[in-house]
């Protein structure tokens, strides 16, 4: 039934495919909200008004934020081949595309971190540095805590956004499930393959849309 519905489509091929995306979003996803929530708690503490303000810091971060976050992840790959060839030792494979994919979400995720600190409630900062509170138990006991449904909200847009960067380094040969619709489908021209690719595309981002929505929902306090 498979085979008459599915002709070029191998099976084993796709798994693997899957298994590649899987892996390339996973790590980036996990170096990115690590990254992005240092990023975005730098943000917060020095910008006009917080704890630790101070411009210079401030604008330089931002800038760079707002620099990564703007170009496009196709001519990021690119721009990154230099430094991606000297970490990782070649500019083909799943592991060659996680630099890119990092240093392109990471600075999307700081902007959603900053956003989701500055909706904590000023009276719970206030309350907690006024007894004398240290700066990690601030950021672990209070901002991170009080913020986490909107920083789980945010890193599931994020990791959204991986999967559909993933298909786009797979372009380039990095692997995954968009290499093998453009190799397998879309240079071959078998249909078949590409909405098979498509659609497990498509079921990945339904199943993190629905965890993300699941633990925020289990995290909001409201």
């Amino acid at each position: 039934m498979t085979e008459s519905l599915f002709p070029h489509l191998k099976w084993p091929q796709l798994w693997s495919a899957t298994l590649e995306t899987l892996y390339m979003t996973a790590l980036s996803g996990a170096a990115t909200f690590v990254l992005g929530i240092a990023l975005g708690l730098a943000l917060f503490l020095t910008a006009r008004g917080g704890l630790f303000q101070n411009r210079a810091i401030y604008s330089v971060i931002s800038i760079l934020v707002n620099v990564f976050r703007s170009i496009p992840f196709i001519i990021l790959i690119v721009l990154l081949i230099p430094f991606t060839k000297a970490i990782v030792g070649t500019i083909l494979g799943a592991d060659a595309a996680l630099p890119a994919l990092i240093v392109g979400a990471a600075p999307f995720y700081a902007r959603l971190v900053e956003i989701a600190l500055r909706e904590v409630d000023k009276g719970v900062i206030e309350a907690t540095r006024s007894m004398g509170a240290r700066l990690s138990t601030l950021i672990f006991r209070v901002l991170i805590p009080e913020s986490s449904p909107a920083l789980v909200s945010g890193i599931t847009v994020t990791l959204i956004a991986l999967v559909s960067y993933s298909a786009m380094a797979g372009v380039i040969g990095a692997g995954g499930l968009g290499n093998l619709a453009y190799l397998e489908g879309f240079q071959r021209n078998h249909g078949d393959v590409t909405l098979v690719a498509t659609v497990t595309i498509l079921i990945i981002v339904f199943i993190i849309q629905f965890c993300g929505d699941a633990i925020t929902s289990l995290l909001d306090k409201r």
